[in-house]
């Protein structure tokens, strides 16, 4: 990825214990692409409050949601997945992102 992508593993839309997107407000200004890598139980990067800021970044922002996993990537166990294979999955969706912008 050059200047010219922009990916962010687990973005964080709040400080902690403050509900709201400030923290996202200045990605409204960046013309650039946009990829967000996420985890469906991180708490420290709700989905709920990284949804509505994708929608309003449009065509700008993707969004690739991995099932189970925390602020760290990590998967439960009953999700039949490893980290290792997790972390593929974020490495190989960066990198084929970045080969179509």
């Amino acid at each position: 990825m050059g200047f010219e992508d922009w990916c962010s593993l687990a973005f964080r839309c709040t400080h902690p214990n403050r509900l709201g997107t400030k923290r996202a407000d200045h990605l409204a200004k960046i013309a650039m692409p946009m990829l967000f890598l996420q985890g469906t139980r991180d708490k420290l990067a709700d989905l709920k409050l990284l949804r509505p800021v994708c929608t309003k970044l449009g065509s700008r922002a993707t969004l690739h949601v991995i099932e189970t996993a925390d602020h760290s990537f990590h998967v439960l166990k009953k999700s039949g997945r490893s980290d290792v294979e997790v972390l593929r999955e974020l490495a190989e969706k960066a990198a084929s992102w970045a080969e179509r912008t």
